[in-house]
C-alpha cells in the first residue's frame, strides 16, 4: 500500500487545495480517473434516498464524481461493475476509545474495516492519561505508514480525570490549542466528564477545564460531553450552556429527548441501543439527524464475536429503525456533528472513496469494503497490508512502579490495640453519596479481609512516578474468594494506574509485579503461580498484534478464571455480572456519577480514598 505523506494525513490546506483542484478536472472529464466503480444502487446519505444504477469515479483516494451509470465523460484506468451490490459510505465512529479494543491502530484497522468502519473519532483520554505529550504522534502514525483507517483524535479533557489524580500528563489551554493547531485531523476536545470541575468555580480543575473548552471553541472545534447522572432539567441546560455539544451516557429515551431539546447531540451505545431506539420511536422522534451510534468501549473479542459499527446499525434496524436512518446515524450524522463531512459521511465528490458494499440492506450484510479508493476487504477478510510499526519506548515502556512490590505494600495497619476495626467499603459501580462501612477482624496488627462478608482487598498502584506508592482498602462483592489468589491489570479507567484485587497480600504483589514486568496487561495468580496473562505492551492498554491472537490470550485467561471462585454482589450497574470480573477495569472511574473513589496516593489524599465531587478525604480504617 502506498505510504501517505504527513501533509495528506494531516489534511494540510495546501495539499488539500491541490487535491481538490485536480478533482475538478477529473469531474469535468478533462483528466483521467483511477477507477470507476458501478453499483446497483447508492444511498445518498444527505437525503436518505437510494439512487439506482450509479457510478462512482475515484481519483487519488477521493471521489471525483457520482451519477447515473454512463453519465461521466472521462477515461479511467480501471472499471469495476458490481450491479448486485448496494453502496453506502464507510461507517464512522462518533465516539470510541480504540484503546479498549486493546489493539494498536494498525491492527484496529484490520479488525474494523472489514466490518464497515473506515473512520473513527478517537476519544483519547486513555492514551493521553498515559503519555499526553505523544497523543498525536501515536494516533497519526499508522495512517502515515499507510493504514486506510482515518483516525480523528480528540485529546482528552480528563487528563487528569479529576484534580485528585496525577500521572502521565496534564492538559490545559496551551496543550489543547497546540493540538488543534498541529493537525486538522484533530476534531475537538474529548468528552468533558468532570462536571463538578466545570460547574463549581471552587473546584481545583475549574480553570484547567474551561481553558481547554476555550481553546476548542476559539478554533470552532467540537467539545464532546459525558453527562452521566445529569438528568434534571437545570443541570442538562447548564451542561449545554457550557458549550458542551453531546452526551453518550443516557439511560432512558425520556432523558435522551430532554437532552435533544437542550440542543445536545446524542450518541447511543450498544448496551441500551434497542431500548433507546424503540423508546425514541415511541416518543415520536421524527428528525434523527442529531443522533449517532457510539461504540465507546468494545474489546477485540467482542468485535470478533458481534461486529463493530455494523453491529450498531444491525441492532438499530432490528429495534425498528428504518435502514436508511440507521445508516445515516453511522455516517452523515456523526460526520456533520464532528464537522468532518467534507471528508467522510457521504459518497460524494471530495470525500475519501470509502465505500461499504452490501449484498443485503435489511440484514446489513457486508460483501466488501473499499477504503482510499481500493478494495480492502472481502467478507471479514482484510486484504490490505498492515504497516509494521516499531513502536518506540515512549509507547512501550510506560509502567514505572519503580521497584518490586511486596506483600507488606498491601497490608492495612489497624488502630493500636484493636481486635476489630471499622473499614470503609466501596464496591464496583458504587454511585451512592457515601461509602459503606463494616467491622473487620484484626490479626497481627493488620485489618483482615472477610470472605464470610464478601469483603476482599483492592489496591491502586501508582505506575507513573516510580515511587511505588500503593493505596489500598476493602471492597465488597468482587475479586477472588479462592485463597491466595489475585487479579491485576494496567487498564484502570481513566487514569490507568495498576490495580490489584486479591484474597492475600502475597498474591496481590505477585500479580501486580507480573503485569509491571510485561509492560502492562492482565495477570491472574493463585497458590504462588501465575495462571494466565495477557500482554498489553503498548501504553499498558494495547498490543501490536492481530485481534485473533489477542483473543486467544483472552480465552486462555477466561479458562483459567473458571477454576477460581469469584465473589459477587449485585450493584446498581446492570453490566456487573457474576464470574470473572473483567469490568473491574472500569471500577476505578472518577467521573460523574461516582462520588467516593480509590485513587493512587497523593499529597491531597495520602490513603487514596477521596470524594471526587467535593475533595473530601477519609481514612480507610479507623
Amino acid at each position: 500500500m502506498t505510504q501517505h505523506s504527513p501533509s495528506d494525513v494531516d489534511l494540510n490546506p495546501e495539499t488539500e487545495v491541490a487535491i481538490r483542484r485536480h478533482l475538478v478536472q477529473v469531474a469535468l472529464g478533462r483528466a483521467p480517473a483511477d477507477c470507476v466503480l458501478s453499483v446497483g444502487r447508492l444511498l445518498d446519505t444527505g437525503t436518505g434516498i437510494w439512487r439506482e444504477e450509479r457510478e462512482i469515479v475515484i481519483k487519488d483516494r477521493r471521489v471525483a464524481y457520482t451519477g447515473p451509470i454512463g453519465s461521466w465523460q472521462g477515461t479511467a484506468t480501471t472499471r469495476v461493475n458490481l450491479p448486485d451490490l448496494s453502496a453506502i459510505p464507510g461507517l464512522g465512529e462518533v465516539h470510541k476509545h480504540i484503546e479498549s479494543s486493546h489493539l494498536t491502530p494498525e491492527y484496529e484497522a484490520a479488525l474494523v474495516i472489514p466490518r464497515g468502519n473506515t473512520w473513527t473519532c478517537e476519544a483519547s483520554h486513555e492514551f493521553s492519561n498515559v503519555n499526553a505529550d505523544r497523543t498525536l504522534d501515536f494516533w497519526l502514525e499508522a495512517r502515515r505508514q499507510g493504514s486506510p483507517l482515518k483516525i480523528f483524535p480528540l485529546p482528552g479533557s480528563a487528563v487528569p480525570p479529576t484534580a485528585y489524580e496525577h500521572g502521565g500528563g496534564w492538559l490545559g489551554y496551551d496543550a489543547q490549542r497546540d493540538f488543534l493547531d498541529a493537525s486538522r485531523m484533530v476534531a475537538g476536545l474529548d468528552e468533558v466528564m468532570d462536571w463538578p470541575g466545570v460547574s463549581d468555580p471552587e473546584n481545583p480543575s475549574h480553570e484547567r477545564l474551561w481553558g481547554m473548552i476555550r481553546a476548542t471553541l476559539e478554533r470552532r472545534a467540537v467539545v464532546e460531553g459525558h453527562a452521566a447522572g445529569l438528568t434534571d432539567l437545570p443541570t442538562i441546560n447548564a451542561f449545554a450552556a457550557a458549550g458542551i455539544s453531546s452526551d453518550h451516557e443516557m439511560w432512558t429515551a425520556e432523558e435522551a429527548m430532554d437532552k435533544l431539546a437542550a440542543g445536545l447531540f446524542i450518541e447511543l451505545r450498544i448496551h441500551s441501543l434497542p431500548e433507546m431506539v424503540s423508546g425514541l420511536l415511541a416518543l415520536g422522534l421524527k428528525d434523527w439527524s442529531r443522533v449517532a451510534f457510539a461504540t465507546d468501549d468494545r474489546s477485540a473479542t467482542d468485535t470478533l464475536n458481534t461486529g463493530a459499527t455494523d453491529h450498531n446499525v444491525r441492532t438499530a434496524i432490528k429495534a425498528g429503525l428504518a435502514p436508511e436512518i440507521a445508516i445515516q446515524c453511522a455516517t452523515i450524522n456523526p460526520a456533520r456533528h464532528m464537522r468532518l463531512e467534507a471528508w467522510v459521511g457521504m459518497i460524494a465528490p471530495g470525500r475519501y472513496a470509502d465505500i461499504v458494499l452490501l449484498n443485503d440492506v435489511d440484514s446489513f450484510s457486508i460483501d466488501q469494503v473499499w477504503a482510499d479508493g481500493a478494495q480492502v476487504s472481502l467478507g471479514t477478510e482484510y486484504l490490505a497490508d498492515i504497516p509494521q510499526i516499531d513502536w518506540p519506548d515512549w509507547a512501550r515502556k510506560t509502567i514505572n512502579v519503580g521497584r518490586a512490590l511486596v506483600a507488606d505494600d498491601f497490608r492495612i495497619k489497624a488502630p493500636e490495640g484493636r481486635g476489630t476495626a471499622t473499614a470503609a467499603l466501596l464496591r464496583p459501580f458504587h454511585w451512592a453519596d457515601d461509602f459503606l462501612t463494616t467491622e473487620l477482624p484484626v490479626t497481627g496488627g493488620a485489618v483482615q479481609r472477610s470472605s464470610a462478608q464478601n469483603v476482599t482487598k483492592f489496591a491502586v498502584i501508582d505506575r507513573f512516578s516510580g515511587q511505588g506508592a500503593v493505596s489500598k482498602m476493602f471492597w465488597l462483592g468482587c475479586g477472588p474468594r479462592t485463597p491466595d489468589t489475585a487479579l491485576a491489570c494496567s487498564m484502570a479507567h481513566d487514569k490507568h494506574n495498576l490495580w490489584a484485587c486479591g484474597s492475600s497480600d502475597d498474591a496481590m504483589a505477585l500479580a501486580a509485579n507480573t503485569v509491571a514486568d510485561m509492560d502492562g496487561g492482565w495477570a491472574l495468580v493463585s497458590g504462588g503461580e501465575v495462571l494466565a496473562t495477557i500482554r498489553w505492551e503498548i501504553a499498558g492498554l494495547m498490543s501490536a498484534r492481530p485481534a485473533a491472537a489477542l483473543d486467544a490470550d483472552m480465552q486462555a485467561l477466561l479458562t483459567a478464571a473458571e477454576g477460581i471462585e469469584w465473589m459477587y454482589e449485585p450493584s446498581f450497574n446492570p453490566r456487573w455480572q457474576p464470574g470473572f470480573p473483567e469490568r473491574l477495569a472500569w471500577a476505578t472511574l472518577t467521573c460523574s456519577p461516582w462520588k467516593w473513589c480509590l485513587v493512587a496516593p497523593s499529597d491531597h489524599a495520602p490513603e487514596g480514598l477521596v470524594n471526587v465531587a467535593t475533595g473530601a478525604t477519609h481514612p480507610v480504617v479507623w
